[in-house]
Formats: C-alpha cells, sequence, structure tokens
C-alpha cells in the first residue's frame, strides 16, 4: 500500500498542476456545489490523483476521519482548505 506521505503528494500534484487555486479544485470536485465534499467526490479527487483503485475507499475514508472537524461525514472548504495547507507543508 502506498504510504501517507506518497498520497499526500500525488494530492498536491493534482491540486497544484491543475487549478489555479485550492478554491478552485475544492469547487470542481465539489460536483453536487452543495460546499462539501462527500467521499464518492474524494474517490474522484483521487482516482485523479492515480492513487490505486483498491485503496481509494480506504484512503477517503481516512481523509474524512481525519479533517472532518464538525463531523458530519463531509469535507467542507474549511476543512479542506486545513488539508492542503497540512499537505502543503509536507
Amino acid at each position: 500500500m502506498a504510504s501517507k506521505k506518497k498520497i499526500l503528494k500525488k494530492i498536491q500534484i493534482v491540486i497544484t498542476n491543475h487549478f489555479d487555486t485550492p478554491e478552485d479544485a475544492f469547487n470542481f470536485f465539489d460536483k453536487s456545489g452543495n460546499g462539501k465534499l462527500s467521499k464518492k467526490e474524494i474517490v474522484k479527487l483521487l482516482k485523479d490523483a492515480e492513487i490505486n483503485g483498491f485503496i481509494r475507499g480506504i484512503v477517503s475514508s481516512k481523509l474524512i476521519e481525519g479533517y472532518d472537524q464538525d463531523d458530519d461525514g463531509y469535507i467542507n472548504w474549511k476543512e479542506f482548505k486545513v488539508a492542503v495547507d497540512e499537505i502543503s507543508k509536507g
């Protein structure tokens, strides 16, 4: 299984190479337009980051578990920003 560091690096590459800002990335992956990323939307981000299909579900659950501060089962913009800032610090 890929290490957390490798997975986060791949996510960072997708965000920085394909979008002008982290907010643009968030809005792109927020297909429902509800201001929150669901597990399904996070899986799409992971797919674009070339994370192996087998572990996408596990990784998406862990990302929600780790960054969902209001415990609603989604990642909102504020929580996404915290994650991006952490990833950027490497």
